[in-house]
């Protein structure tokens, strides 16, 4: 199962995905207080990061030191946590300490108990752009948010990345796409998006 909480950082998504009495959480934008209250005595497994923007990030130690669970995230991650100009937090989050991540490089899986989480370095919004795919859903940060494709204008961005990112994502099975911000969307109503961003992209 699935839950969003909403960031008051840029209107972020949070998610929390739930095993049982198990969870993990995907992305860091809300207050502690917030998701420790949602999270309850369920026991926090992980915590997946989809890029190194701040409104994304910007609790992720407060995260960590609470629930005492690794930090997951692509290897292109530590240069914009530790630099506040890659991450656009006007000097607000910099992190020097990484001894709780697992960087994460190029494609594969995250097996813990009953998780398994699927990874895909992609990138176009940023050098870090990660997907995630649980229980047949994908997770894309800021790659594909409802009818728009992510920013390419921000450091890291690359429109030829952007194009790549997007094809990779008409061609991948899941049912339910979780962006950065905004609502869910189902696989159809997303291909449908992408293929105009590509074609708009091969110009």
């Amino acid at each position: 199962m699935t839950e969003k909480l909403e960031s008051s950082l840029i209107s972020s998504n949070v998610f929390v995905v739930s095993h049982d009495d198990s969870c993990i959480i995907i992305d860091a934008g809300v207050d502690v207080d917030k998701l420790k209250n949602f999270i309850g005595t369920k026991k926090v497994l992980g915590i997946f990061l989809t890029h190194g923007h701040y409104d994304h990030c910007f609790y992720v130690l407060e995260y960590q030191k609470l629930f005492g669970c690794k930090i997951y995230a692509s290897e292109q991650i530590k240069q914009y946590l530790e630099n506040p100009d890659f991450n656009y937090s006007e000097g607000k989050l910099k992190i020097d300490d990484f001894s709780s991540f697992v960087f994460l490089k190029n494609e594969g899986a995250v097996d813990i108990e009953s998780f398994s989480v699927e990874f895909h370095q992609l990138g176009g919004h940023s050098k870090s752009d990660m997907v995630f795919l649980v229980d047949g859903e994908i997770f894309v940060g800021d790659l594909l948010i409802g009818r728009d494709m992510g920013r390419i204008d921000l450091i890291g961005g690359n429109k030829l990345e952007m194009k790549r990112s997007l094809e990779y994502l008409v061609k991948t099975d899941y049912v339910v796409m979780h962006s950065g911000h905004g609502e869910d969307h189902e696989k159809k109503q997303q291909d449908a998006v992408a293929k105009l961003w590509i074609k708009f992209l091969s110009r």
